[in-house]
This record gives structure tokens, C-alpha cells and sequence, in this order.
């Protein structure tokens, strides 16, 4: 466990602190701001990636058995993500303050702006630190390794994500890849964030003989209501996705007609 906390607390500012010094170098007319803000992306695609490679591995090797099928990696990368979780607060933080350093708000007001601006996400990283993290590691006691690596893979959008953000960053919204990678987005998000949690059900009624329908009377109710949490800022966020993809796509002429 402490080695792994220590390898996630080296690993990730360490490769945030590469990736700044990278775009430095090799892209000179780019701020700070653009620098911090494109290393914030690509880490958390790497973790990402990470993360769903984790997930994959722990499904496959639970599946016949998704409640007492085990493996190490579904505590293990709990352990790796919780410094994650951390660095990647600070390093939104630090990109919101190097972006508007120039306007001379002190740290107080621009800390006060960064919660304002970034509140779903802050709640989202302390939901994993302080609610599913016990969950994980404790409570749950050996059940359930399939359904924790299934968590991990809904991290199998946040390349693209972090892709469409850094295209916008670059104002690069015109081209033929921030098209592409909008429907990538859409599609990922909704199978591995979405159709996750009727996935996790429906395997759990396979093993248990129950239809679709009947899982959620045949559970703990507590578990409902852990995925009722779980999958509504999931919905919301791609509601605004879909928002967004409809804007991206509107023609001019909708847009008149409108």
C-alpha cells in the first residue's frame, strides 16, 4: 500500500513536470498557461488510460464470478489513484492561477474563482477520496472486484475528454479531428459511463439467475443508491456533451431557420 501511494505521488507530478518541460522546449510561443494546461490533459489521459487497462484486466479475470472473484489490482490502483486524485486538484489550480495571473487577483481570489468555476469536479474528486475510497478499500470487504474494475474502465472517455479541451484550447474547433474525436467522446462516455451501470446489473443477474429487472429488488439497497449517486453527474455531463455536439454540428442555415 505505501509503496504504491509513494510510486502514484512520484508518478504523476513527476510526468506533469516532463510534459511542461517538453512543451517548453519544443513549443516556445506557447504561454505558461497553454503549457500547464495541455500537461494537466495528457496526464490524466495517461491515468486514464491506466486506469481502464486496470479495469480490463480485473473484469476479465473475475468475470465468472462478479461477486467473490478477486484480484490485486482492484485495491492495488486505488492506492495509485488517491495521489492522483490530489495532484490533479493542485495542477487544475495551478493553471486557473497562471492564466489569470495577469489580472492581479491574489491567490485568495483566484482559489474562490477556481471552486466557483470547477465545483462539479472538485466534488467529483473528493466523492473518490472520501466516500469511494473507504468503499473500495474497506467496506466492501473481498465482494465485488468485477464491479470495481467495471468503475475503473469509465475512465475509457477521458482521453478523448482531455483531447476536445486542448482542441478548443488551441482553437482548433474548425477541424476535421475535433469532429471525429467529438463523436469518439460521445460514444465512449456513453457506453463506459452509461450503459456501465445496466452492464454491472445485467452480469450480476447472469450469475445470480435474475432478470434485468429483478437485480435492483435482489441487492442491497444501499448499492442502489451508491449507483444512483454514481451515475447522475455521469448523465448530466453527457447531457452537456450532447449539448455541445449539437452546437458542433448545427449548419448555418439551422442556425437561421432557428
Amino acid at each position: 500500500m505505501l509503496l504504491t501511494l509513494a510510486g502514484g505521488a512520484l508518478f504523476f507530478p513527476g510526468l506533469f513536470a516532463l510534459c511542461t518541460w517538453a512543451l517548453r522546449r519544443s513549443r516556445p510561443a506557447w504561454t505558461d498557461s497553454d503549457c500547464l494546461m495541455i500537461s494537466t490533459r495528457l496526464v490524466s489521459s495517461v491515468q486514464a488510460v491506466l486506469a481502464t487497462g486496470s479495469g480490463i484486466v480485473v473484469v476479465l479475470s473475475s468475470c465468472s464470478d462478479v461477486v467473490n472473484g478477486r484480484h490485486w489490482l482492484a485495491r492495488e490502483y486505488v492506492w495509485f489513484l488517491i495521489p492522483y486524485m490530489v495532484y490533479d486538484s493542485y495542477a487544475m489550480y495551478l493553471s486557473e492561477w497562471y492564466r489569470t495571473r495577469d489580472q492581479n487577483h491574489g491567490h485568495s481570489t483566484t482559489f474562490r474563482n477556481f471552486l466557483s468555476q470547477n465545483r462539479l469536479m472538485i466534488t467529483h474528486h473528493a466523492a473518490i477520496l472520501f466516500v469511494l475510497v473507504p468503499v473500495a478499500q474497506r467496506l466492501r470487504g473481498d465482494l465485488g472486484d468485477f464491479f470495481v474494475g467495471c468503475i475503473f474502465t469509465a475512465e475509457m472517455s477521458t482521453p478523448f475528454v482531455s483531447l476536445g479541451r486542448i482542441l478548443i484550447h488551441l482553437k482548433q474547433q474548425h477541424t476535421l479531428l475535433y469532429k471525429v474525436n467529438g463523436i469518439l467522446t460521445l460514444t465512449t462516455f456513453f457506453s463506459c459511463r452509461i450503459l456501465l451501470f445496466p452492464f454491472m446489473y445485467w452480469s450480476y443477474g447472469q450469475q445470480q439467475e435474475l432478470s434485468l429487472l429483478q437485480v435492483p429488488f435482489n441487492i442491497p439497497f444501499f448499492c442502489n443508491v451508491a449507483n444512483a449517486f454514481l451515475i447522475a453527474p455521469q448523465i448530466y455531463w453527457f447531457y452537456l456533451l450532447c449539448r455541445k455536439a449539437a452546437r458542433l454540428f448545427d449548419t448555418p442555415q439551422a442556425k437561421k431557420d432557428g
